[in-house]
């Protein structure tokens, strides 16, 4: 299951049923859990600790410094969930001291070839970065977010769950949950992810709050705080907009609109 040119460090922890690659180089700090299977030539260095069942394919570079100027060589770490696919040159960097210490991927997620992953991101569950998608350092992904290939985020941006960023979308400023972005360069709101919602079970009523709280935020004509006066009216009956106002409330970067 080792390859006898792949090279362990004697701290790390293997887990059981690993696999491992030629002239893979596996680093001090390591914690790889179980059936995970890394493919050839893939550096991961640490701390860094991966769940089990994960696939990391061949040039992935896990756990590298971050590409921080401030980064002074401080003890941080990256954590990585199980079942996540990471394909071919992928970069996931740890975070920095002044950004937390840590940068989280979690559970069931496909980054495809080329993704990179900057220092201090905290993505969530079953996402899709596809090629050459790129977050820059403090990003904040939600459950369920698709990034297009081409796409991504400024530093310090917060992308709510269910979102779609499509090819070539650039983000500089905070996506609320469930919102389609498009445009070419700079990103802005082109409705909603109808489709993604649709294909996780979301049922008419759900997807019509939601709709509601689209228009309302978007088309209305109405100013911000407006706008957050009747969505908070709206979410007594819609825990999907309670989400949405709830984000809006987290914004640090302001929002897309």
């Amino acid at each position: 299951m080792i390859h006898p040119t792949a090279q362990i460090d004697p701290s790390a922890v293997i887990g059981k049923d690993v696999s491992i690659g030629a002239f893979t180089v596996i680093g001090a700090d390591v914690d790889i859990g179980d059936n995970t299977v890394i493919g050839p030539h893939v550096v991961i260095q640490g701390p860094t600790k991966i769940g089990r069942d994960n696939r990391i394919a061949q040039f992935a570079s896990i756990g590298g410094d971050p590409q921080d100027m401030k980064y002074g060589g401080e003890r941080t770490q990256l954590v990585i969930g199980d079942r996540n696919l990471i394909r071919e040159f992928v970069t996931i960097n740890r975070g920095t001291g002044e950004g937390g210490g840590v940068t989280r991927v979690g559970n069931d997620n496909w980054l495809l070839a080329y993704v990179h992953i900057a220092h201090d991101c905290n993505v969530g569950n079953h996402t899709i970065f596809s090629n050459y998608s790129a977050l820059a350092g403090h990003v904040e992904v939600g459950d369920w977010t698709v990034f297009a290939g081409y796409s991504g985020a400024h530093q310090f941006c917060k992308v709510g769950a269910h979102a779609f960023i499509a090819m070539g979308c650039l983000l500089g400023a905070d996506v609320p949950p469930f919102l389609m972005m498009a445009n070419d360069q700079a990103g802005r709101p082109r409705g909603l992810n109808t489709t993604g919602l649709k294909r996780r079970g979301f049922e008419p009523e759900r997807i019509t709050a939601i709709k509601r709280a689209y228009r309302t935020l978007y088309t209305s004509g109405l100013s911000l705080a407006e706008a957050r006066e009747q969505l908070a009216a709206q979410a007594q009956e819609s825990e999907d907009v309670r989400a949405m106002l709830e984000f809006l409330e987290r914004s640090e970067r302001g929002l897309a609109r």
